[in-house]
């Protein structure tokens, strides 16, 4: 890793990074990557890897520049991942760079996956394109997360959303099942499983709150592959999600399997899984140790007939997670725990 950046060196990569947003929730099973061409101090043209089969960032931010009637011959690309050397989707983006006739690269990221692990930069440093990587890496990393959790354990990310009352309940056995929580708080939700390839949960869920657990209530451009976990087959055969034509995956075996069943969705390329319950799903996988992430919805209201979570921030940090940060969606307070890398 490079030790000096300057702070146009930081504004040019924080501009990377948030425009590389822009593919979020439309590129997995690729990473989210973001482009900047930056010539005399000025950035020239930007790009991000929008949806899968179209351009990659370099690609794009070349094109950018292109439209825009500004060369891109002698400029510094500022990348988020480390730019591809084979043939994919799209052509390698270290032949785009060169053809560009960019005289730098600045990468946050390294590529682990093993088609790129340091070619990238290896081809363009042989082509006389000099680099440098680690600028802003950590925030790349996080970006990144899913993406590069698969490539390391070949499994997906696995994140709990659990939403309880005051006294930490799920549910209120006293009404029919509803929601609980704000319309903001809801929207948030829904951001999240735009993120995710997969949502996750166990038969009792489905037959007590008949959910759908599609993306609705913010742009989206797929569905996540929706699964249920029903070891015994109890699922109701009039459960509005099986009369839906995006995909199901019911998991009829037991709680045991949980390492091939991720391992499974690993190989069918799911990199980020979203559990939303309920509390024996969520606890059978943090009792395995295969929680990365957990959103803790706290509600303002209380339930008459309480369903008990016995999930709070001793048992999350007990099971090796740390509270990240607290936040606020719509009107509930929400507890964000990670496990540490």
């Amino acid at each position: 890793m490079d030790e000096a950046w300057s702070e146009d060196d930081h504004a040019f990569m924080e501009r990377a990074l948030l425009v590389a947003e822009r593919g979020r929730g439309k590129v997995s099973p690729n990473p989210l990557v973001g482009c900047v061409l930056v010539k005399d101090g000025v950035v020239i043209a930007e790009g991000w890897h929008d949806h899968l089969g179209g351009l990659h960032a370099e690609q794009m931010a070349i094109h950018d520049a292109e439209e825009k009637g500004k060369s891109p011959n002698g400029a510094t690309a500022y990348v988020t991942l480390e730019p591809c050397n084979h043939f994919g989707r799209t052509p390698p983006c270290t032949e785009a760079l060169m053809w560009a006739g960019v005289s730098e690269v600045v990468v946050a990221h390294e590529d682990p996956n093993p088609t790129v692990r340091g070619n990238g930069c290896r081809v363009l440093n042989n082509a006389g394109i000099p680099t440098r990587t680690g600028l802003m890496e950590g925030e790349a990393r996080e970006q990144m997360r899913a993406f590069l959790h698969w490539c390391e354990h070949r499994r997906p990310m696995v994140t709990v959303k659990l939403a309880v009352d005051v006294n930490g309940s799920v549910d209120d056995r006293s009404e029919r099942a509803q929601r609980f929580t704000s319309t903001g708080c809801l929207e948030k939700v829904h951001e999240l499983r735009r993120d995710c390839d997969a949502v996750l949960v166990g038969v009792e869920t489905v037959n007590r709150d008949d959910p759908q657990l599609t993306v609705r209530r913010v742009p989206a451009t797929r569905q996540p592959l929706r699964i249920v976990l029903d070891p015994n087959g109890r699922i109701n055969p009039a459960a509005s999600m099986l009369s839906e034509g995006e995909d199901v995956m019911l998991v009829q075996s037991e709680f045991s399997t949980l390492r091939s069943l991720l391992n499974q969705l690993g190989d069918m390329n799911i990199q980020r899984v979203l559990v939303e319950g309920g509390p024996s799903t969520v606890h059978r996988f943090l009792e395995n140790g295969f929680v990365d992430e957990v959103f803790l919805v706290h509600s303002k209201v209380e339930h008459a007939q309480p369903v008990p979570s016995n999930l709070d921030r001793t048992v999350l940090m007990n099971a090796g997670l740390s509270l990240e940060d607290e936040t606020v969606w719509g009107d509930e307070r929400v507890e964000h725990f990670t496990r540490p890398a």
